[in-house]
């Protein structure tokens, strides 16, 4: 079935915006490789779901703590540690584990509130999803961007210091992009569940 133009338009655009933010497409193609490695040309196990229990212990374990050595990571999942680094090597490889990062605190760095935008674009032809992807890029206060389906075109996740620093963010970022039509702008008041992924040990098999 042919989607209609907007719906055609708009995917272009996704992959463009989360190409300029230096996402992956569908969260959407993989990010710079830590490793330095080139992916397998094979169709990879985590591809394709056919990550067995000791695969997914791994995951979990190095879901939880990204820094544990081979040896430490190797007890927790029952395998040698020359085993343990096969698998992990083999799971970087095929993009399961996509990279390792520490995560930062926002409150730390003063931005301890967060917003959510729904916003709506004026029209969705190519030059306007791109200057709009390329300009939400660029901000750093934008820690989520998505396209979305249902009544408004992307929701993005914010983070301020309080409200007047979310009316400067409006003010001197989001409504000087042009083509913007509408927002509307939820602030959260606290997060009850925040996780880096789904628990592929709690998610058991499916």
């Amino acid at each position: 079935m042919r989607l209609p133009r907007r719906s055609r338009t708009l995917k272009k655009g996704a992959r463009r915006l989360c190409t300029e933010a230096g996402l992956a497409p569908a969260r959407l193609a993989e990010r710079e490789n830590p490793m330095g490695r080139t992916p397998s040309a094979k169709p990879s196990a985590a591809k394709n779901n056919r990550l067995d229990l000791i695969d997914r212990k791994i995951l979990s374990a190095l879901m939880r703590d990204g820094r544990l050595t081979s040896n430490e990571l190797a007890a927790k999942v029952g395998l040698s540690p020359s085993s343990c680094w096969t698998r992990v090597r083999r799971l970087e490889t095929e993009g399961a584990i996509e990279r390792y990062v520490a995560i930062i605190n926002h409150a730390a760095l003063g931005l301890a509130n967060f917003v959510f935008v729904e916003i709506t674009l004026e029209k969705h032809d190519d030059k306007v999803l791109d200057r709009f992807g390329a300009a939400v890029a660029r901000m750093p206060e934008v820690i989520e961007a998505d396209l979305v389906t249902g009544e408004y075109d992307y929701l993005i996740k914010v983070a301020v210091r309080d409200n007047a620093d979310y009316e400067r963010f409006l003010r001197e970022r989001l409504y000087r992009i042009e083509g913007v039509r509408h927002t509307r702008s939820t602030f959260s008041l606290r997060t009850l569940k925040w996780s880096t992924s789904i628990d592929p040990l709690l998610l058991g098999e499916r």
